[in-house]
């Protein structure tokens, strides 16, 4: 099973926020997850990062591979 970390969106029209879900690769964005490692919401000022550390290196180290976004706002933090 090839794994990957994503967000998949949740919220409102208008007022998204995300979680940071890792998931099989073959699913759609917002269609069942193996584990939630955090959230992430652009909507505030300042965007809210909130992740579990230790379960995303696991996670990479069993050979998940990051999306863009999720490598790009975790680097970040």
């Amino acid at each position: 099973m090839a794994t990957v970390v994503r967000l998949t969106r949740m919220g409102r029209k208008k007022t998204p926020f995300y979680r940071i879900v890792v998931t099989d690769s073959r699913k759609r964005r917002d269609s069942g997850w193996i584990e939630i490692l955090g959230h992430y919401n652009p909507m505030r000022e300042p965007e809210v990062i909130s992740f579990d550390a230790e379960r995303l290196a696991y996670w990479t180290s069993v050979g998940a591979k990051l999306s863009d976004r999720v490598a790009q706002i975790t680097k970040s933090k």
